[in-house]
């Protein structure tokens, strides 16, 4: 399967499936406008038997929407089963795609390409039909970017095409390559086929029952090659000779050799997914091949998943797209402008990932009402953005899947943190952590840090998440636990103020609950060799603040080891909003911001100390007496805390 899509507009091409057939027919190829009241409609049919290129022959709703179109897609009622006209059929059968037409529908315009059974096309020839189709779109929506999405055979013709277009804005994502295909148990056996269907006119079903017989080893092979070929061919099962089945094979092998040797080509952005069980083609090998190959690519490997990785249900391609950052509407991607929010089932899923710290810590959450009143639970919170959270970060930013959950689950807000760049960026061979460590927190909507990026989600008044300590909070040394590590000049009141902007302190306390730091950042620069280590992560990441000194100045990169602990608790406390709203005049003076930089400081130490003296208090505070809460009342029961 291979799609196509120009900024709102794309194509999917299925896996081919033919038939028999004495004599085809070479196609032919055109445009045509179909005629329709929709209000965005680029028709790209043509007429059965001979057509390649058409619409999901459906009725598509448009609505408006903040940050997309969005387009609801009823499959067609034409069988399936049509030799020569039908729904668009992924993989031959109607399916392929078909489980991500409705959320693919919501971002694009979703177009296929029909290969006819009965079609003999060669492969250089199925290039140029997409070569064609994706040359007129561009004319069309210059400065958007086309999105060609492959699996196995579709995945060749993708790379093909974007290796003959180099200048055209194409985005890749790849699924099981048939790149290597010339690897695969299955192509020595083209030969064999290829003979017995010049001898045999039969069927094929009746060549393997006569082989049974004669060689149960090249029997046992093809049926091997035949239940390979059932997953990533769907619809084998009307294949009725062996010459049908060695053109597939050859089809393969044809856009195999095709592709790779035109790879070194492929300049175009390329998401690469693999499966770690695929039976029928070497797949996670041929990932991390191509993801050395291509420039531009990045991975994510599916261990648990075979070959037709778009029909496994636990695989969302709208959601890969996202955690990946792989959506955008223009040439460059905006994480703020091109960011789509998560869906129920999205949010659900990354929360899951993450349970087992809200389940070990038990988070207290408290907030602070416009009179001043602590009170449980996060209705504190301003509902209305722009918002500003500034508050402590923990070691290792362990507080920030339960804050960013808590808060989206029980108030509807999705705060959007500001990240580091290190979750965003990464030398292909470099030691940073890989990329797929962080898909969750840009599902959520974490942002590289930059004064761009928070301009614009102010603008957008949407609830946004700072730490000023930085990297150096989150990897502070022994002794250091709830010391804030600020700049000395404010960075952030004068831009909050610009927009009226509500600032809202925050602290919060329990990792020295979960371990003891024993080997910190001084400690690790002892050692010559780690020094060494931790000056090459510090040079492959991505430099901050290195126009100033002192403690937060651009900070080495390195990982600090803990003993680990009986898990205590994590509290949080979201202090007094403050209101910057119509002090905008006032606060650009640097004196002004900078003294309301050092009350909103002082709040967040408060907020700590108040936590850190509280807690004390808590008769949940073990986990052994939070399990004992659990046994008498029920999992799901809200375990107590101190009284306020």
């Amino acid at each position: 399967m291979a799609t196509v899509a120009a900024g709102n507009l794309s194509y999917h091409s299925p896996f081919i499936h033919h038939r028999p057939t004495t004599s085809p027919p070479l196609p032919h190829y055109h445009l045509q406008s179909k005629p329709t009241t929709r209000p965005l409609q680029a028709s790209l049919t043509s007429h059965a038997p001979d057509s390649h290129l058409q619409t999901l022959n459906t009725p598509t709703h448009v609505l408006k929407s903040d940050t997309n179109l969005r387009v609801e897609i009823e499959h067609s009622k034409l069988p399936a089963t049509s030799p020569d006209r039908g729904p668009p059929r992924i993989g031959g059968s109607g399916l392929g795609l078909s489980l991500h037409h409705q959320r693919l529908g919501q971002m694009f315009d979703i177009w296929c390409l029909h290969i006819p059974a009965t079609d003999r096309t060669p492969f250089p020839e199925l290039v140029k039909v997409v070569e064609s189709t994706l040359k007129s779109q561009n004319y069309q929506s210059s400065g958007r970017p086309i999105y060609l999405v492959g699996q196995s055979f579709g995945a060749c013709l993708a790379l093909a095409v974007a290796a003959r277009n180099p200048q055209i804005d194409i985005v890749l994502v790849l699924a099981n390559s048939a790149t290597s295909f010339n690897g695969s148990q299955l192509r020595p056996l083209i030969p064999v086929l290829e003979a017995m269907s010049k001898e045999l006119d039969a069927g094929l079903g009746y060549i393997l029952n006569m082989m049974t017989g004669v060689n149960s080893i090249v029997a046992e092979e093809i049926s091997k090659v035949l239940e390979a070929m059932s997953s990533d061919l769907p619809g084998l099962n009307e294949v009725s000779s062996a010459e049908t089945l060695v053109w597939k094979l050859r089809l393969l092998d044809s856009a195999c050799s095709y592709t790779n040797s035109r790879l070194h080509a492929v300049k175009a952005q390329t998401l690469i997914l693999s499966s770690g069980k695929d039976q029928f083609l070497p797949s996670k090998q041929e990932g991390e091949r191509l993801h050395r190959l291509i420039p531009k690519s990045d991975i994510r490997t599916f261990d648990d998943s075979d070959h037709m990785l778009f029909m496994d249900h636990a695989h969302d391609l709208v959601t890969i797209l996202k955690s990946a950052s792989f959506y955008r509407r223009s040439r460059n991607l905006d994480y703020v402008l091109d960011y789509l929010p998560p869906t129920y089932y999205e949010f659900s899923k990354a929360r899951e990932s993450h349970r087992f710290v809200e389940a070990a810590f038990s988070p207290v959450m408290l907030s602070t009402l416009e009179n001043g009143k602590i009170v449980r639970g996060l209705s504190g919170i301003p509902s209305e953005g722009p918002v500003l959270f500034v508050g402590y970060h923990m070691l290792l930013g362990l507080e920030l899947a339960p804050l960013i959950a808590r808060i989206y689950a029980e108030r509807g807000i999705l705060v959007r943190g500001i990240a580091h760049p290190l979750m965003f960026n990464k030398l292909k061979q470099g030691r940073m952590p890989d990329m797929s460590n962080y898909d969750t927190h840009r599902l959520m909507g974490a942002v590289p840090v930059s004064p761009t990026n928070l301009f614009k989600l102010l603008k957008l008044k949407s609830h946004i998440l700072l730490y000023p300590g930085g990297m150096r909070e989150a990897l502070h040394r022994k002794g250091e636990e709830y010391k804030l590590f600020w700049p000395e000049q404010s960075e952030f009141v004068r831009m909050a103020a610009r927009f009226g902007a509500k600032i809202l302190p925050f602290g919060v306390v329990g990792e020295d609950d979960i371990g003891e730091l024993i080997f910190d950042y001084d400690d690790q620069m002892k050692i010559p060799y780690l020094r060494r280590s931790i000056h090459e992560l510090t040079e492959e990441a991505t430099k901050l603040r290195s126009d100033i000194e002192g403690e937060v100045a651009n900070q080495d990169v390195h990982l600090p080891v803990m003993s680990p602990k009986l898990p205590g608790r994590f509290y949080y406390l979201f202090g007094k909003p403050v209101d910057t709203q119509g002090r905008q005049e006032e606060l650009r003076d640097r004196e002004k911001a900078h003294e309301l930089y050092v009350e909103v400081k002082s709040e967040v130490e408060s907020c700590l100390s108040y936590l850190k003296e509280r807690r004390e208090h808590d008769p949940y505070r073990s986990i052994l007496s939070r399990l004992v809460h659990q046994l008498r009342h029920g999992l799901e029961t809200e375990i107590p805390t101190f009284e306020l």
